[in-house]
């Protein structure tokens, strides 16, 4: 995979757009994390589980649809006033509310009232005369017909239903052609939508469809003190612990030396290859465990005692110096097979991919300035490990992955046969994540790295020049026959 053309395409981001593009998904991440701990989204979730509903949306229904002369409450008001507005009712009611009427009746339930029929009583007694009219009068007639008729009777239980106040509040509802609007469903449903319309609730279901789940499991910290770093310890972290850890083979240049050689300043770590003898013990293929003299120093650190995963999404800013060879990955600590190349650098180019006996496949990439950095990063899910370099996908596996936790491991080293020297493995920062769902998943929001992605793309344009004979540079150095002495070491 050619880098440089991919950076020319503008394909690949540069190494400070992409950590910018990183960064904002990591603040995206904190945000989703404190909308999903707020009362807001509690609430959204409550109203969103009542007004989908199927109680709720017949209510709404009802609400909305139903005619107020449909409703019972609306039926018994017309019977009511229809039974009220007859002639006979009315004639009724405006016996109730006369005092001469009224008067009458009682004097109907005296003795006094035989004498009605009597014209000499009459004749003596104008109050006798008018009660006699009243009498014989069809006023009085309607008044004993409707006092023990069924519409009387079903007048006045209506009149009691009606001033109930239960009877009042439901009739008060389904009058109202408004009621809808008007109804504590409708303020919920407002609240809803509101909710649901607020940038946070918004930005809390967008960030869900992208499935990355960024909560950060492990930051290896990088002490100012090797005697006191909790992440990091020397040697190759072997399964066996009766394993002579830390050792290097007859076969290379350099002897392990136990942590010396890696420093820690200002969040990063630095593992270094020094020209200097040493005489350690070292396997050699044929006797086994020896004493060996070494002309070199470097390290080999991991973190085994501290943090060890199965899958999950793992990120590093790398670069090295030095014609060395330069790891920095994962390793299960079972005679360093498998193991995961997140950068690998081989002494002439670069490489990452699986290392893994007969299952081994790794990916070169050609032109990648060892002195600048790049983010390197791989997931691994169940069904396959993708790896990349910034934002640019560079290898894919799905047959014979991992199936145990691995951990972090950087180590540098010189083969007999190369005439590399000194040099440096720098790791400016690592991060591993819970991980991902598969392979389909997006790495970045699309619409921000667009925007980013179009700045660099311009700014390199305009650098292109520059660029070209930086890598032109690199390349030939390259190309150039190796120095018979090692290279000095070079202030940074």
């Amino acid at each position: 995979m050619n880098l440089f053309t991919a950076r020319l395409t503008g394909r690949m981001l540069s190494t400070d757009a992409f950590e910018k593009t990183i960064l904002d998904m990591q603040a995206r991440v904190r945000r989703y994390r404190q909308i999903e701990k707020s009362p807001e989204l509690a609430e959204y979730l409550e109203l969103k589980k009542l007004v989908e509903s199927s109680d709720f949306k017949d209510r709404k229904n009802e609400l909305v649809s139903r005619k107020y002369q449909d409703t019972e409450e609306g039926r018994k008001m017309k019977t009511f006033e229809r039974l009220n507005s007859t002639i006979r009712m009315k004639g009724y009611k405006y016996a109730q509310e006369s005092e001469t009427f009224q008067a009458f009746l009682k004097f109907k339930e005296t003795d006094e009232f035989q004498k009605i029929g009597s014209i000499k009583e009459r004749l003596k007694s104008s109050e006798l005369r008018m009660f006699n009219m009243i009498y014989r009068s069809a006023f009085y007639k309607n008044y004993t017909k409707v006092l023990n008729s069924p519409e009387l009777q079903q007048l006045n239980a209506l009149e009691e239903e009606i001033k109930t106040e239960d009877f009042q509040t439901r009739h008060a509802l389904w009058a109202d052609s408004k009621r809808w609007e008007h109804s504590e469903e409708y303020a919920k449903e407002q609240r809803f939508k509101e909710l649901a319309n607020s940038d946070d609730i918004k930005f809390y279901y967008a960030q869900r469809e992208e499935k990355i789940d960024w909560s950060e499991l492990f930051r290896p910290s990088f002490d100012d003190d090797m005697s006191s770093s909790k992440n990091w310890k020397p040697g190759f972290g072997y399964a066996n612990p009766a394993a002579k850890d830390g050792h290097s083979r007859t076969t290379q240049r350099q002897a392990y030396n136990g942590g010396k050689n890696t420093f820690f300043m200002e969040d990063r770590m630095d593992l270094e290859t020094h020209e200097e003898t040493k005489r350690a013990v070292a396997w050699d293929q044929k006797k086994g465990f020896v004493e060996h003299v070494f002309d070199f120093t470097s390290d080999v650190m991991n973190t085994k005692d501290a943090f060890m995963q199965e899958s999950g999404l793992f990120m590093a800013k790398v670069r090295s110096q030095g014609v060395g060879h330069h790891f920095f990955g994962l390793s299960t600590g079972k005679q360093n097979l498998p193991m995961i190349a997140m950068y690998y650098f081989d002494g002439d180019k670069h490489q990452l991919g699986l290392v893994n006996g007969d299952h081994t496949k790794l990916a070169s990439l050609s032109f990648v300035l060892r002195s600048m950095y790049h983010i390197y990063t791989f997931r691994w899910t169940k069904n396959e490990i993708i790896w990349y370099v910034n934002n640019l996908e560079i290898l894919r596996m799905r047959n014979s992955l991992p199936k145990e936790a691995m951990f972090l491991l950087a180590q540098s080293w010189l083969p007999n046969e190369e005439k590399g020297g000194e040099g440096k493995l720098k790791v400016q920062w690592a991060r591993v994540y819970r991980g991902v769902e598969d392979s389909e998943l997006a790495q970045r929001n699309e619409a921000a790295l667009k925007a980013e992605k179009e700045k660099e793309v311009a700014a390199e344009r305009v650098e292109k020049p520059v660029e070209k004979s930086i890598y032109a540079e690199e390349k030939a150095a390259a190309k150039k026959p190796a120095a018979k002495k090692p290279a000095a070491k070079k202030a940074e």
